[in-house]
């Protein structure tokens, strides 16, 4: 059978060809692998097969290229927007066969075709990013997850197989939808469908949002990083009090005395602990993360009003682990409080914690402190960090590792 790579037409709404796509046994996987390697020259993964009593679809392999493998019976009429397929002989049963590369658009038809292939969200489920840079890794990803039970359903977190930031992704050649479409072919190899998250990560601008809004992103990691003053921390009265004024309050509806009244005026009880914040550790971490507030806020109110219109659900982080200042324990209150009242629905956020992660080598001291001694503050202020979590969410904490 010879492969078939003609450019396919244009692509148009589909029905779910395959519906209602199965699983075939291990042994029905098997047999018609085989039937099909000996037509079509590829190397079938077999994990891949899904199928009706009319068609099935499979991926398969030859030299360094995949292809999406349409298997139907001659009577149907298929997805013109694939490509030509061609009468073949499979199991003693004329049909029509097609293979295409394993490309944007025919990912897009399979998308449709099998849901669970598309990525969901995962609410408050333990999760992993894996962060898979060159778009090869997500069956080895999924190979790994199942070695931690016998069944898909025992891994003990929920994967989010598409994750890259926008600066990774410029320093790979790659494009939020590449990465939506690489995560999909894994899945679909791997015939993974306890579900899986994909993660728009340090997201910074509103076309960063309408760029993975139309790929279809079920989560969003916004970063108001360069919106963080770390010097409010440290500031003299003076200047933190010109910090203080130049602040968006306007957009904030809020005000300096405002906001001190709110969380400094008596004791906030945090699932147990009860922590006083002073007035000045308020309108210091006002000062620090106001701005980086007021842009997170934006950009969700952005990005609500693009997913409403595309009929998505999503998830949103916010993430300020990139900075130079530790995340104090009133600043992580100012910041829960302020996204609560003004209205933003989180599911996760990322503080500056006490220590460092870094990429290939898992964790830093924070100087002057030993490592040993910086494990045991970072313990300590993480449990601190969970109690605002349940306080003003439930939320997730996000750590975000090495990613290597």
């Amino acid at each position: 059978m010879e492969v078939n790579i003609e450019t396919p037409k244009k692509n148009v709404a589909l029905g779910r060809l395959v519906e209602p796509a199965r699983a075939f046994t291990e042994s029905e996987r098997g047999k018609l692998a085989s039937e099909l390697e000996s037509t079509t020259g590829l190397k079938i993964y077999t994990r891949s097969l899904r199928g009706s009593e009319k068609a099935v679809v499979f991926l398969g392999r030859k030299k360094d290229m995949n292809y999406l493998g349409l298997l139907v019976e001659s009577d149907q009429n298929t997805p013109a927007q694939l490509g030509k397929l061609n009468e073949t002989t499979v199991a003693n049963r004329v049909c029509k066969l097609g293979l295409f590369p394993a490309d944007a658009t025919r990912a897009s038809w399979l998308r449709e075709a099998l849901p669970f292939l598309r990525p969901r969200p995962l609410g408050l489920q333990k999760s992993v990013g894996f962060g898979d840079r060159l778009g090869l890794a997500t069956p080895g990803h999924i190979q790994a997850l199942r070695s931690f039970g016998n069944k898909d359903s025992d891994a003990p977190m929920q994967p989010i197989f598409a994750q890259q930031s926008m600066r990774e992704n410029a320093r790979t050649g790659r494009t939020p939808q590449s990465v939506m479409d690489d995560a999909l072919w894994g899945v679909f190899q791997e015939g993974w469908e306890q579900g899986y998250g994909a993660d728009a990560d340090h997201l910074k601008t509103r076309e960063d949002v309408d760029v993975c809004v139309e790929a279809g992103y079920t989560f969003y990691t916004i970063d108001p990083g360069e919106y963080v003053d770390n010097s409010a921390s440290t500031a003299s009265a003076s200047d933190l009090e010109e910090k203080l004024r130049t602040l968006p309050w306007e957009f904030l509806e809020s005000s300096p005395n405002r906001i001190a009244e709110q969380l400094s005026t008596k004791p906030i009880d945090l699932v147990g602990r009860t922590k006083q914040l002073s007035r000045e550790s308020v309108l210091r971490a006002a000062a620090k993360y106001g701005r980086a507030v007021a842009h997170t806020v934006e950009l969700y109110r952005h990005l609500e009003k693009r997913a409403t219109q595309k009929g998505l659900q999503f998830e949103l982080e916010m993430s300020v682990d990139e900075t130079d200042t530790v995340t104090t324990l009133a600043e992580h209150i100012y910041i829960a409080h302020e996204l609560q009242r003004l209205g933003v629905k989180w599911v996760s956020l990322a503080p500056r914690y006490f220590g460092r992660f870094e990429k290939g080598v898992d964790f830093l001291e924070e100087p002057p402190l030993s490592l040993e001694e910086t494990l045991d503050k970072f313990e300590e202020t993480f449990a601190l960090h969970v109690a605002v979590s349940r306080t003003y969410g439930p939320y997730k904490l996000s750590l975000h590792s090495g990613s290597d």
